[in-house]
């Protein structure tokens, strides 16, 4: 008798429990509806911030910045950028201030100083980058025109297939140049363009190749296959020549770094190590071995900078 009475109660109070879980879940979605009809995340809310940002980001201003982010292959919106600078700058503070003892204000020039100069330094490596990978993929390009060519194919459908195989970043200028020419615009006229974005001294070769050839008439698949051969040669010889420089590209680098590092931890250890450099007589030192160390790494980066 005492078992059946614990079964039957048993029983009542999971259909208890399964009604009011039931009924739980039935107002949780009753609840959830009314607070997504209230607050809309279907429109994304953004801080003001944000907004400002988007607000910059969309004007006149921002337009240069656009066109540098994406020549340095920089995936920030302008910005993204100028926030991450301003990061930057403060971390650089902090570091000065703390680590090194430096005046606040002296850091804040010093971070100033560091950020725009690592931001241009920055553009200008990552878009000589850009042009150095487009330049190792000339010879494959090429091959590819010429194979085309050698084919039956027209020189416009030959720089569609470039489009279509090969990988970036010359994928998105032969992309833009093929759509060019889809739209009617003349072949120089369109590759005189893509000559302008890229500025460099083999894609110049490269096009003026390609536009004689074109006016003289002549194998042009044959012209290409030797072009090819020749950018691969400069290419290794290239890859020679930054290897046997490379110990000396490196010292033309850390001759300004090891002395200011040097400087910043003297003054760290010893209190007002660097109040004599703020002196009439330190200023003079202080410009002199700005001027030696620039002339230093000028010298340097010209004996090792071999043109081929």
């Amino acid at each position: 008798m005492i078992p059946m009475i614990v079964t039957t109660l048993a029983t009542l109070c999971f259909i208890l429990f399964l009604a009011y879980f039931l009924d739980y879940r039935r107002t949780k979605r009753t609840w959830r509806k009314k607070a997504e009809d209230f607050y809309k995340p279907d429109q994304e809310r953004k801080s003001f911030i944000v907004l400002i940002g988007d607000k910059y980001d969309h004007s006149e201003m921002a337009e240069p910045m656009y066109g540098k982010l994406k020549q340095a292959n920089i995936p920030f919106t302008p910005s993204e950028f100028i926030a991450a600078q301003f990061v930057a700058c403060m971390g650089i503070i902090l570091l000065l201030v703390n680590m090194f003892n430096l005046k606040f204000l002296i850091s804040i020039f010093l971070s100033l100083l560091l950020v725009e100069g690592g931001k241009r330094i920055m553009f200008l490596v990552r878009k000589n980058k850009m042009n150095e990978r487009l330049v190792e993929q000339l010879p494959e390009i090429c091959r590819i025109l010429a194979n085309s060519t050698r084919s039956g194919m027209t020189l416009n459908q030959g720089i569609q297939m470039v489009a279509q195989e090969i990988a970036n970043p010359a994928k998105v200028e032969f992309k833009q140049l093929a759509h060019e020419l889809s739209l009617g615009i003349p072949f120089d006229m369109a590759i005189k363009k893509m000559e302008s974005r890229v500025n460099n001294k083999e894609f110049k070769l490269f096009v003026a190749t390609i536009l004689i050839q074109k006016k003289a008439g002549g194998s042009i698949s044959s012209i290409l296959d030797e072009m090819s051969q020749t950018l691969d040669d400069r290419k290794l010889l290239k890859q020679e020549i930054k290897t046997m420089t490379a110990e000396q590209r490196y010292v033309a680098i850390l001759v300004p770094i090891i002395p200011i590092f040097l400087v910043l931890m003297m003054n760290n250890i010893i209190d007002g190590f660097l109040d004599p450099l703020f002196t009439g007589i330190g200023l003079i030192l202080l410009v002199f071995f700005i001027l030696g160390t620039a002339l230093t790494f000028y010298l340097v980066q010209k004996v090792t900078n071999i043109k081929v």
